[in-house]
């Protein structure tokens, strides 16, 4: 239950994050949006990181580079979603933006990349992928 209120809170988070900053793009333009957001972002984290102290900093030795650099996708997410918002519209940007996502976190369990569990893939989840992807389109229309 905790984990879906998470979720929740995420996407609320996500909608309301690519509006604004859409807005913001208007007046600046993407990429110095792009930057702000992730210089406000960085300095709330490590605000919050010097309050809770959950993490100990010499276990980065052991995460493997590739990990390290995953924040670099929250650039183009950013810059990505900013744009499509302006170009179509937030409902239809979020709408293909969520079923990229749920479409790419599918192919990642179903092979176990990234040392996720694999999965196997059934044919309700087939079904489910290509419903949503007819959602997306219906909803475009």
């Amino acid at each position: 239950m905790k984990g879906a209120l998470f979720s929740l809170l995420g996407g609320l988070c996500i909608t309301m994050q690519g509006i604004f900053n859409a807005r913001m793009s208007d007046s600046i333009g993407g990429w110095h949006t792009t930057s702000m957001v992730h210089l406000v972002a960085f300095t709330i984290s490590i605000l919050v990181y010097f309050y809770v102290r959950d993490g100990k900093a010499k276990s980065f030795k052991r995460v493997p580079f590739l990990y390290l650099i995953g924040g670099t996708f929250g650039v183009v997410v950013v810059f990505a979603e900013l744009t499509a918002i302006k170009m179509i519209g937030p409902a239809s940007a979020i709408a293909i933006l969520l079923v990229a996502q749920i479409g790419t976190a599918f192919v990642i369990e179903s092979k176990g990349w990234f040392g996720e569990n694999k999965i196997p893939v059934t044919k309700r989840q087939g079904i489910g992928i290509a419903m949503m992807l007819v959602g997306v389109i219906l909803f475009q229309l």
